[in-house]
C-alpha cells in the first residue's frame, strides 16, 4: 500500500493541477472523479475485484456526465494492469472490455462526428478510438503477464517443496532401513557369541571343582568370543559414526570365514560337519555375508533349541546359476506355532531375519522340520552366469 499510496498521491497532483485548469464539465465533479480515483488507487491490490469494479462504473460514470478527461485518466489503466493482474477471472474479462470500449466511447461523446476533431470522419473516428484504446489493452496484457509469471514462479516454489519433502522422505526410508539391517547384524552377532558365551560359562561352572584345566579353557575361550564380539559391534555400529574411520574395522564376514565360524562352534560343544561342492568363486559381497550370516544363526538356533546331544550339517553348493546353502540337525526340530509366531523363545525373529537377508540377494529360503527328525534351513541365492 505504500508504493500504491505513492503513485496515487502522483497521480492526485497532476489531476488536481488538470482540475484545477478545467473550463467543462464543472470542477466539482472533476474534483469527485480526482478523489476517488486516488482513494481506489491506495488499495487496488488489497481488493482487486472491488476497486477494478468501481473503476470502471467510475468511468463510466464519467462519459455520461460529460466530465472531460483529464490526468486522472491514468488511474483507468492502473485498473486496466490489477483486473488482468491481481483480480478474478471475470474482473479481468471486464477490464479487457472497458478497455476495448474506451476509445471508442471517449470519441463519440467528447468528439462528435462533425467540426475539425477526431470524430471528423469515420476513417479519422476508428483510427483515434483504436489509438485510445489500444493503451489500455497493452496494461491489460501486461497485468496477464504478470499473472502468469507469478502462477509459474509460485508452482516452482511448490515443486521445490514437493521435491525435499519426498527427498527428506526417502532419506527418513534410508534411514529405516540402515537401522533395519543394523538390527538384523547386532541381532545375529549378539545373539551367537552370548549363546557360545553361556554354554562355556555353564560348561566351567560344572567342571570347576572337578576339573580346573577344562574350567580355565571355558573361560578363555568366553574371553575371545567377547574380544570377537566387540570387534564386530565395533565394525558394526561403524556406520554411525560421522568421521571416516572405515579403516578400523575388518572387513565384512564371507563364506572364506564359515571355518572359523564353525571351529567356534565346535568349542562351544555342538558338533558340525561342513563340506562344499561345486567350484568356489568369488561372490558378490551381499551373498557373502548373507550366507556367512545364515549359517552363524541357523546353528544359533541348533544349540538353542536342538536338545541334548544334537548334530549339525552344512553344505555350500556352488552352482552355475546360483549357490545353495543348507543347514540340517537331528535334534529335537520345532511347532508349527514357533516357525509361524515364533514361540516364547524368539526362534521366529531369527527366521524372520533370515528371509530379509535372503529377499535382498533375490533368493529363496526354505525352512521346516527334516525328514527323520530335526530341522532343516535351506537358502538358495542367484549368481551370475560363469564365464
Amino acid at each position: 500500500m505504500v508504493v500504491d499510496s505513492a503513485w496515487a498521491l502522483l497521480v492526485f497532483s497532476l489531476s488536481a493541477l488538470s482540475a484545477v485548469q478545467s473550463v467543462g464539465g464543472g470542477p466539482d465533479l472533476e474534483w469527485a472523479v480526482v478523489g476517488l480515483m486516488t482513494l481506489l488507487m491506495v488499495f487496488r491490490r488489497r481488493n482487486p475485484d472491488v476497486t477494478s469494479a468501481v473503476a470502471v462504473g467510475l468511468g463510466l460514470a464519467e462519459i455520461a456526465l460529460h466530465v472531460t478527461p483529464g490526468a486522472s485518466s491514468i488511474g483507468y489503466l492502473v485498473f486496466a494492469y490489477t483486473g488482468a493482474a491481481f483480480g478474478s477471472a471475470w474482473i479481468s474479462r471486464l477490464a479487457l472490455g472497458a478497455g476495448l470500449v474506451a476509445g471508442p466511447l471517449t470519441v463519440l461523446r467528447f468528439y462528435p462526428g462533425s467540426g475539425s476533431g477526431p470524430g471528423n470522419s469515420w476513417q479519422h473516428a476508428v483510427f483515434y478510438s483504436v489509438l485510445l484504446s489500444t493503451p489500455f489493452v497493452l496494461c491489460w496484457a501486461w497485468g496477464r503477464l504478470t499473472r502468469v509469471r507469478r502462477a509459474y514462479l509460485i508452482e516452482l516454489e511448490d515443486r521445490a517443496a514437493r521435491l525435499e519433502r519426498e527427498r527428506d522422505a526417502q532419506a527418513k526410508v534410508a534411514v529405516a532401513a540402515e537401522r533395519a539391517r543394523i538390527a538384523r547384524e547386532l541381532h545375529d552377532v549378539v545373539a551367537h557369541n552370548v549363546s557360545v558365551m553361556i554354554v562355556q560359562a555353564d560348561g566351567a561352572a560344572y567342571v570347576l571343582d572337578n576339573s580346573p584345566q577344562q574350567a580355565k579353557e571355558a573361560l578363555s575361550i568366553i574371553a575371545s568370543t567377547g574380544r570377537q564380539a566387540l570387534v564386530e559391534m565395533r565394525r558394526l555400529l561403524g556406520v554411525l559414526r560421522t568421521a571416516d574411520s572405515a579403516e578400523e574395522y575388518v572387513p565384512q564376514p564371507g563364506v572364506e570365514e564359515l571355518p572359523e565360524l564353525l571351529d567356534q562352534v565346535r568349542t562351544a560343544g555342538l558338533p558340525v560337519s561342513y563340506r562344499t561342492s561345486g567350484e568356489a568363486r568369488e561372490l558378490p559381497r551381499g551373498v557373502e555375508l548373507t550366507v556367512y550370516r545364515i549359517v552363524q544363526e541357523a546353528l544359533t538356533n541348533v544349540r538353542k533349541h536342538g536338545g541334548p546331544d544334537v548334530r549339525a550339517n552344512v553344505a555350500v553348493d556352488f552352482r552355475e546359476r546360483e549357490l545353495e546353502v543348507l543347514i540340517e540337525d537331528d535334534g529335537r526340530g520345532t511347532t508349527d506355532e514357533q516357525l509361524t509366531t515364533g514361540g516364547t523363545d524368539g526362534l521366529g525373529h531369527g527366521l524372520i531375519g533370515m528371509r530379509e537377508r535372503v529377499g535382498m540377494v533375490s533368493g529363496s529360503l526354505t525352512v521346516g522340520p527334516r525328514p527323520g527328525g530335526g530341522f532343516r534351513i535351506r537358502a538358495i541365492m542367484p549368481l551370475k552366469t560363469a564365464k
